[in-house]
């Protein structure tokens, strides 16, 4: 484990950048989805969005076991994005009057079976150490964003299309926090989902500013 000091010095700057980043996360974007027409949904697209309903809680509920285990700001700021993220997919959800696979599940309890071996996964190893717990920030972020570009893909309806590119610029912008910490701390990370000239591309452009 990299020395106690390092993660001191960076745990002082990580709350002032995650709230830089998470501008807009407590706004109730509900109207503007709920203001585009309601369309025809597609197999695709309702697979997407009970995929993305859970994927969403996922990272969720992982940042927050993360941010019990280690203490560090960055996870509670940013679980606090994720759930604003999750929320989203729900209105679209009973926009379209499809079952949440979320239902009253509580935090660590997922539906998708894939989804739970992952989560379960995630939360031990990023229990190891503070440096593996900022991979493991990283790798959700990279996999979110991997999904929500092949689901887009996949999706004509305007407001799905307007929840993912929002959904998608929040977890780039979590992606670069999540990169600057593993740095900062004297470790590396190499793109597990997206390719990693992807990878580089957001991580050397600026955050995004602007909200719902």
């Amino acid at each position: 484990m990299k020395n106690i000091l390092i993660l001191i010095l960076f745990a002082s700057t990580i709350s002032i950048s995650c709230k830089k980043e998470n501008v807009g996360a407590g706004n109730d974007p509900t109207a503007q989805i709920n203001a585009y027409p309601k369309e025809p949904l597609s197999g695709d697209e309702t697979a997407s969005l009970l995929m993305m309903r859970e994927e969403e809680k996922l990272a969720h509920d992982v940042y927050m076991a993360l941010g019990n285990k280690w203490g560090t700001n960055i996870y509670s700021n940013i679980a606090s994005s994720e759930q604003s993220h999750t929320n989203a997919v729900l209105t679209l959800i009973q926009k379209y009057n499809l079952t949440d696979p979320v239902g009253s599940n509580p935090a660590g309890v997922f539906r998708d079976s894939t989804l739970q071996t992952l989560y379960n996964q995630l939360v031990a190893k990023g229990s190891l150490t503070a440096l593996d717990g900022f991979k493991i920030g990283a790798t959700i972020e990279d996999l979110d964003i991997y999904d929500l570009n092949n689901w887009s893909s996949k999706t004509d309806n305007q407001d799905i299309r307007f929840v993912y590119q929002n959904l998608t610029k929040g977890s780039r912008n979590h992606l670069r926090s999540f990169y600057s910490q593993i740095t900062g701390s004297g470790g590396s990370y190499t793109a597990q989902y997206l390719t990693q000239s992807e990878l580089e591309a957001i991580i050397n452009s600026p955050k995004e500013t602007g909200s719902w």
